[in-house]
């Protein structure tokens, strides 16, 4: 994942960064409908993709032309069950930066109660070089 150095995180990029985003959940989220198990409740993957998404739009309007975040490593613990209806906000909260590495805290809440929580880490790379690698060009 080459092709970005430090210095294009940009000023942006610094521990205490946040982003939210909500969800509510409908058939199509649950665990059930995404194979994920089966029982009508959101499931894991879809809580997955909730928490990355609020990682995406923490970052995405503090970088460089060119630039984006891929997804690395995740910790994600699914600690309740989410009935289709219920509206749950993930939030995501830069913790360290570490050169071209962010890694953030993330929870989903439903309410007051802790759906899932747990750590996403992103890289940031040059888009054009990334998309380039992936496709063998």
């Amino acid at each position: 994942m080459s092709g970005a150095s430090a210095d294009q995180l940009g000023p942006g990029f610094a521990p205490g960064l946040t982003a939210r985003v909500e969800l509510t959940v409908t058939d199509s989220d649950t665990a059930q409908a995404l194979g994920s198990g089966d029982v009508p409740v959101l499931g894991t993957p879809r809580v997955l993709a909730l928490v990355e998404a609020a990682t995406v739009v923490a970052t995405a309007q503090r970088m460089r032309a060119g630039m984006t975040t891929v997804g690395t490593r995740v910790e994600l613990d699914h600690k309740a069950p989410t009935p289709v209806g219920r509206t749950v906000v993930a939030q995501a909260q830069l913790a360290k930066v570490d050169g071209r590495r962010l890694l953030f805290e993330v929870t989903v809440t439903d309410g007051s109660t802790t759906v899932a929580e747990g750590r996403v880490e992103r890289v940031l790379v040059d888009r054009h070089k990334f998309v380039e690698r992936a496709f063998g060009e």
